[in-house]
Parts: structure tokens; C-alpha cells; sequence
């Protein structure tokens, strides 16, 4: 996948780019997989605001996903398609009894590919297996955190993990931040690396294609008033602030930790701030 430029023939097209769809074979989505979805615009049922920065954005249908990919599936590949709810590709396959699902689209993928899923499907791209039957070194996505639960990491564009090693039932896995975890050995996982690897390249260029992504703007709390923001007020001048950063409703946002479950920590073998550290 390349990244398309464009000519600044306006201020907005100065420094904007896109994606190049040319790994794209079709246009129209599989009626039968599609879910209309409701836009929430980040309001709860009251219509307050629960969610800021969003609202507005294009119309999307949600495309149904087959994370689990059952044991014994064996599908050709029919097109590869534009997602607009996630950053990957996915891939529309077809089994031999006419049963369509779409799959996160690995880089590489081809029409015509047969994909296979099960304990002795072949170790090649695309392919879904066990991560005791992956072969140590692998680059592996779509990872189960619990057996049969389907894939909950590794999903988006141009990710990959690295299975490290295995030892008493676990394997480590060293994930796209840098940590390494245990996963448990029965868990399935896709070979090779998610597709549209530049998205990460994208330029915006303007502000209308944020709101048409649902991107509502964002304003600074020092430019805000006391009673809108604990960064707000003043006289204008230029001078620090005496507080730390905070949100809105005064929670820090620097160094300050959130997170709640503990309990999955026992999994962890090496942080994702490890190597920051050195």
C-alpha cells in the first residue's frame, strides 16, 4: 500500500494524503454482514454529553467480523474490503457450503488464497492456529486472551506481535508496545502481519475530514474560564500553571495512574515502560 498526495491547490490539500485503495477489489459489502448503527454523538439517554469530542461524521455500517474462526474452517478469499469502522483491511472469504464471513485482511493477502483454521491448518499467512502449534518466532495477530473468547489483540493496521517462547502451559508473546505477556497456549492466533501498514502515515490536511470521521474540536483548558476548566482563568499573562495537568473534573492526567484490574498483572513478564527506562 502507498500513500496518495496531493497538489496544494488549496490550503486544505497542502500536506494532505490518503490512503491508496488499489489492494481493494470491491466496492460493495456483503449485504448479510452489514448492522446499521446508531450514532450516539457521545450523548447518553438524557442527551447530555457523556463523551466529548464527538458528534456528526459520515454514515457507517457495521461490518460483522469473524474473530473466532471455529476449528476445521477452510475458506477461499473473495475480495478484499474497505472497513470504514476499523484501520486494517478485511477480507471477504467463502466456504465450500456458500457461508461468507469477513477476517482481518493480513498483509499479503490474495483473492484466490484458501485460509484454514485448526490445530493442523499449514503454517502460512492468514492461517489460524492454536498458538502451541505456531512454530517460536513466529509474527503472529489477532490474539485470544481467553480460549475461545475470539481475537482481542493485535486487530489494527500494520500491528503485529512476536510469539517469544513457551513454558508450563503459557506462551509469551511480545505485543506491538513492547510488553511481553503470558497467553495461554490453547488460545488461537492468525499468522502473519495486519495489512494497511501506512495507515499510520495518513495526513488529516483539514478539520472537515476529522468531523467527517466523527471528530468533534478540542479547546484548551488554560484558554477557558475558572469555572469551565481548573486550568482556566487568569489574567491573560503568560506564566505557569500551579497546579498539575487535570481534566475538566480535576483528575490528573500526568504520571497519574489509572488503572483499576491488578489481577491480570501476574501475566505480565515485561512492561511496556521497560525499555523507556534504560
Amino acid at each position: 500500500m502507498a500513500i496518495k498526495t496531493y497538489n496544494p491547490t488549496t490550503p486544505g490539500r497542502r500536506g494532505m494524503s490518503s490512503q491508496d485503495f488499489d489492494v481493494i477489489t470491491t466496492k460493495k459489502p456483503l449485504r448479510s454482514l452489514l448492522v446499521a448503527q446508531k450514532r450516539g454523538s457521545g450523548r447518553n439517554n438524557q442527551g447530555r454529553i457523556t463523551t466529548r469530542h464527538k458528534g456528526g461524521g459520515a454514515r457507517q455500517f457495521y461490518r460483522l467480523v469473524n474473530f473466532k474462526m471455529l476449528e476445521g474452517l477452510t475458506a477461499t478469499i473473495e475480495h478484499i474490503e474497505y472497513d470504514p469502522n476499523r484501520s486494517a483491511r478485511i477480507a471477504r472469504i467463502k466456504e465450500p457450503n456458500g457461508t461468507y464471513h469477513y477476517i482481518l485482511a493480513a498483509g499479503g493477502m490474495k483473492v484466490g488464497q484458501v485460509i484454514t483454521s485448526g490445530a493442523e491448518a499449514p503454517i502460512e499467512m492468514g492461517n489460524r492456529l492454536p498458538i502451541k502449534n505456531i512454530p517460536i518466532g513466529s509474527t503472529i495477530h489477532a490474539i485470544e486472551l481467553k480460549v475461545g473468547g475470539g481475537a482481542q489483540l493485535v486487530r489494527s493496521a500494520g500491528n503485529s506481535a512476536q510469539l517469544m517462547g513457551r513454558d508450563n502451559g503459557y506462551a509469551q508473546v511480545r505485543l506491538p508496545s513492547g510488553e511481553v505477556r503470558l497467553i495461554n497456549e490453547n488460545c488461537t492466533a492468525s499468522l502473519g502481519v495486519i495489512g494497511n501498514e501506512q495507515h499510520q502515515n495518513v495526513k488529516i490536511g483539514k478539520a472537515g475530514r476529522s468531523r467527517h470521521l466523527g471528530k468533534r474540536p478540542s479547546v484548551r483548558g488554560v484558554v477557558m474560564n475558572a469555572v469551565d476548566h481548573p486550568h482556566g482563568g487568569g489574567d491573560g499573562g503568560r506564566h505557569r500553571m500551579a497546579k498539575a495537568p487535570r481534566t475538566p473534573w480535576g483528575q490528573k492526567t500526568l504520571g497519574f495512574k489509572t488503572r483499576r484490574r491488578k489481577n491480570t498483572s501476574q501475566f505480565i513478564v515485561k512492561t511496556r515502560h521497560a525499555a523507556k527506562r534504560k
